[in-house]
C-alpha cells in the first residue's frame, strides 16, 4: 500500500499539467453527483438527470463569469485610478504616524524605492503575461483545457457511482469493510466543507460587496471577492476585507462616520458567519483545523503547482479521517490499554539497591542492641 501511494504520488507530481483539467471536472463531478443522485431518486433517468445538472451548473458558471469578469475589470481599474491617492496617504498620513508612533527613522521607508522596486516588478510579470499570451502553445493548451473540461466534466458525472462501485470491487475483500468506511467518512468530511465552505465563501463575498458599496467604498465589491475568497480560513477573509475597507475609507472619505460604518459591516459580518452561515451550512463535522487548511494548500502548491492547490483539501480530508482511524485503533489496542508495570531493568536497579543498603541498617541495628545491653 505504500508503495502505491508512492507511485501515485510520483506520477501526480510528473503529470500534474496533464492531469489539471481531469482534477477540475473530478472536482465538478463529485460536486454535482447528489443532485443527479437526487433526481435518479425521483424517478429520471441517470443520463437525463446528469444532462440536466450539466447544463444547470454550466449556465450558472457561465452567468457568473459573464457577471464577474466586467465587475472584476472595473474593480481593477477603479483601483488603479485611485492608487496614486493610496500612495499619496500612505506617505504623508500613515507612513509619518507610524514613523512617530515606532520612533522610527525617516529614511526607514523610502516611498521612492519601494514604488520603483514595485513598477519593475509588474512591469516583469506582465512581460511574461505578455509572453504566454502570445505563445502558440499557450494558447493551444487553454483552448484544449477549456473544451476538455467539460466533456471529461460531463462523462465522470454520468459513470461516477459506476468508478465508485468498480473501485469497491477491485479492493481485497480483507480491507474491503475498512477501506468502505474510511472513504464514507472521508466523503461526509469534505462534502460539507466544500459545499457547505462555497455557499458561505459565496454569502459572504455578496453580503461584504453590496453592504462596502452602500456604504460608500468605491472599491467594495473587489473587497468583498476577496474577504469571500480567503473565508475559508477563519478570520484570514476577515481580517484582509477589514484592513483593506479601513484604508479604502480613510483614503476616500477620511472621516469618523464611514469608519465606524466600515466597522459595524464587518462586526455584522462575523457575526452572520459564526453563527448563522457556518453552523447551518458547514455544521461542526468538517474537523479540518485552519492551521491544517493553510499548510495543505501551501505545500500542495508547492509540490505540485495549481493542481496541488486544487487537491490539497480533498488529500487534508482523507488524511484527517485516516488519522482519526488510527488514532481509534491505537487507542483499543493492547499497547495503549494495557496497564503499566516497572520496566526490568529499572525494577533490578531498585532490587540491587536496596539489597546494598540492608547490611549498613542491620550492622547499625546490631550496634544499637549492643549499646542498650
Amino acid at each position: 500500500m505504500l508503495a502505491i501511494i508512492v507511485v501515485i504520488g510520483l506520477l501526480v507530481w510528473l503529470l500534474a499539467p496533464v492531469l489539471m483539467p481531469f482534477a477540475i471536472a473530478a472536482m465538478l463531478a463529485y460536486l454535482g453527483d447528489p443532485l443527479a443522485n437526487r433526481l435518479e431518486r425521483l424517478g429520471v433517468g441517470r443520463t437525463l438527470a446528469v444532462s440536466i445538472v450539466f447544463v444547470l451548473l454550466m449556465l450558472l458558471i457561465a452567468a457568473a463569469l459573464l457577471l464577474l469578469i466586467p465587475l472584476i475589470a472595473r474593480q481593477i481599474e477603479n483601483l488603479v485610478e485611485n492608487f496614486p491617492h493610496y500612495i499619496e496617504w500612505g506617505k504623508g498620513t500613515a507612513l509619518p504616524w507610524l514613523q512617530a508612533k515606532l520612533h522610527l527613522d525617516p529614511n526607514a521607508f523610502d516611498t521612492d524605492r519601494l514604488m520603483a522596486e514595485l513598477k519593475e516588478h509588474l512591469g516583469s510579470i506582465g512581460s511574461v503575461l505578455g509572453k504566454i499570451s502570445r505563445s502558440g502553445v499557450g494558447v493551444v493548451m487553454w483552448l484544449t483545457n477549456l473544451v476538455l473540461i467539460p466533456v471529461v466534466w460531463f462523462y465522470l458525472l454520468r459513470d461516477w457511482d459506476r468508478l465508485v462501485a468498480w473501485v469497491d470491487r477491485m479492493l481485497p475483500r480483507s480491507v474491503e469493510p475498512t477501506v468502505a468506511h474510511l472513504a464514507r467518512e472521508s466523503d461526509a468530511v469534505l462534502g460539507a466543507f466544500v459545499r457547505g465552505q462555497l455557499l458561505v465563501m459565496l454569502a459572504l463575498a455578496i453580503y461584504y460587496g453590496v453592504a462596502l458599496t452602500l456604504v460608500g467604498i468605491s472599491v467594495g465589491p473587489l473587497i468583498g471577492m476577496v474577504a469571500g475568497l480567503l473565508s475559508f480560513v477563519p478570520y484570514l477573509g476577515f481580517i484582509t476585507g477589514f484592513g483593506a475597507a479601513i484604508i479604502a475609507s480613510l483614503v476616500t472619505h477620511g472621516d469618523w462616520t464611514h469608519l465606524l460604518l466600515v466597522i459595524g459591516v464587518f462586526v455584522i459580518g462575523q457575526l452572520l458567519e459564526g453563527y448563522v452561515l457556518v453552523p447551518r451550512l458547514v455544521g461542526e463535522k468538517i474537523g479540518l483545523h485552519p492551521v491544517a487548511v493553510i499548510f495543505a494548500v501551501l505545500a500542495g502548491g508547492y509540490l505540485f503547482g495549481f493542481l496541488g492547490v486544487l487537491l490539497a483539501l480533498p488529500a487534508a480530508s482523507v488524511i484527517l479521517v485516516v488519522l482519526r482511524y488510527l488514532a481509534e485503533r491505537y487507542r483499543m489496542s493492547d499497547l495503549y490499554t494495557e496497564q503499566g508495570s516497572l520496566d526490568a531493568v529499572l525494577a533490578e536497579a531498585v532490587a540491587d539497591d536496596q539489597s546494598a543498603t540492608e547490611p549498613t541498617s542491620t550492622h547499625v541495628a546490631k550496634g544499637d542492641d549492643t549499646h542498650e545491653s
